[in-house]
């Protein structure tokens, strides 16, 4: 998991990535989507981590606003192999870059966390003690990031804005793995990045935004760094039949509609809306 920061040289890592290739067809190549200018607004860094704040579609200025990153994140340490939790008193501190990502406009807190788990899913939400109106007065009118309710679509171009390095990686989803297994835990669905997101220790929790759209639609946590086979740190894919595929230097993601539908007016969790499909409490 990206999360770990050891053996990192950060001069290697300011900078954004780039996406390369070529069409090998006489036809001419169909025009790409266009792209919104993606940057640091309400991007936040963790102390170990990155992060972003966010909103579902249908969040009002009144709420408490949310911050989400990674469960592997969580400041109580990795959540077991089965474990979920919910609703758990916070008082964890976020970061709020400006634009730039040059400087921190401040601190946001929480005071939920509303769920984290790394069962089928990586994730971590957090509510905070002020609202988005508060954020949006206090910091230079910063917005939140709004979150997709919908499955991406594969070949969509993806931005991973990472708060921890303030830098920005460029690729494109490669497509979606049945199930990644790292060490003891599996995810489903996975996003799959195109090489040129060589994510690095710091991304995790970064928030994958559809550059098309400028909506979260996954949460940064992994890389295969070395080649390994389904351990730590060498994430593998496993396939219907149980087939192991390992793709080295190849990230991946977790996706979020499954978890934005989980979220009721007043930021509040509800695991029994529609749509919400992530793994129920367990502590």
């Amino acid at each position: 998991m990206s999360r770990r920061l050891l053996g990192v040289i950060a001069a290697a890592v300011f900078g954004a990535a780039s996406v390369t290739g070529s069409v090998a067809s006489a036809a001419p190549a169909p025009a790409p989507a266009p792209v919104k200018a993606i940057d640091f607004t309400g991007i936040v860094a963790l102390n170990n981590c990155s992060g972003s704040l966010v909103r579902t579609p249908t969040a009002a200025d009144s709420d408490p606003a949310l911050v989400l990153t990674n469960g592997h994140c969580y400041e109580g340490g990795e959540p077991g192999a089965g474990q979920v939790i919910t609703n758990r008193s916070s008082s964890r501190t976020f970061s709020l870059l400006d634009p730039s990502g040059s400087r921190s406009l401040g601190t946001l807190r929480a005071t939920t966390l509303l769920y984290a788990t790394m069962t089928d899913t990586d994730v971590a939400l957090y509510k905070l003690s002020s609202t988005y109106a508060d954020i949006k007065q206090r910091y230079n009118n910063t917005p939140a990031l709004q979150l997709s309710l919908d499955h991406p679509t594969a070949g969509a171009s993806l931005r991973v804005v990472s708060g921890y390095w303030k830098r920005i990686y460029s690729c494109r989803l490669d497509g979606f793995a049945y199930r990644v297994r790292e060490a003891a835990w599996t995810w489903k669905d996975s996003l799959r990045y195109t090489s040129e997101c060589n994510v690095i220790g710091g991304t995790s929790g970064s928030p994958v935004i559809d550059a098309a759209t400028g909506k979260v639609v996954g949460a940064n946590n992994t890389i295969n760094e070395s080649g390994g086979r389904c351990t730590l740190n060498n994430p593998c894919e496993v396939d219907e039949s149980g087939k192991v595929t390992v793709r080295a230097n190849i990230g991946y993601a977790q996706q979020t509609y499954i978890l934005a539908s989980c979220i009721a007016p007043g930021s509040v969790l509800d695991l029994n809306r529609a749509g919400c499909t992530v793994p129920r409490r367990t502590s």
